[in-house]
């Protein structure tokens, strides 16, 4: 099996950054989270990690869907997992919901993958399991749950 994992960002993907003009510390979008997960394991897929934005889910625009949507389209592979901020998942479910011979699973995280006591690694290989047995279709992964992007709320 080969996944494609794709980057939006989203709070699952925050690093701190120290930063002067913010008093401290400042979030921003850093390196893919999954490429992280990854390394603490010996995964036994394939796989390739690619980003299509860097952006807090509240600022993606009908655009960045659109171009998530088109990297979709554009892959050979027919497993993707799609790291993305919380708040707007199924919005972008929905605009990859048209997709119908791929499996495409949407999560993120509530806390960033660099803090200690992160829900990403859970979501992310909760994700990763699913993609295996999954039929074809856009699914939402968070807190152990899999569930169809239309069924979730």
């Amino acid at each position: 099996m080969k996944i494609s994992f794709i980057q939006t960002g989203g709070t699952i993907d925050k690093d701190y950054k120290a930063c002067e003009k913010h008093h401290g510390y400042n979030f921003e979008i850093s390196e893919p989270a999954v490429k992280q997960v990854l390394k603490k394991m010996e995964p036994g897929f394939t796989y390739e990690i690619l980003s299509v934005c860097k952006k807090d889910s509240l600022d993606l625009t009908d655009r960045d869907r659109e171009n998530i949507y088109q990297k979709c389209e554009e892959l050979d592979n027919d497993k993707i997992i799609i790291t993305h901020g919380t708040d707007t998942l199924k919005e972008t479910a929905k605009r990859l919901s048209s997709i119908k011979n791929k499996t495409i699973i949407l999560t993120g995280a509530m806390k960033p993958e660099k803090f200690q006591n992160s829900d990403a690694e859970f979501n992310i290989g909760v994700a990763v399991g699913a993609a295996g047995f999954l039929k074809n279709g856009v699914y939402i992964a968070i807190n152990g749950l899999v569930k169809r992007w239309n069924d979730y709320s």
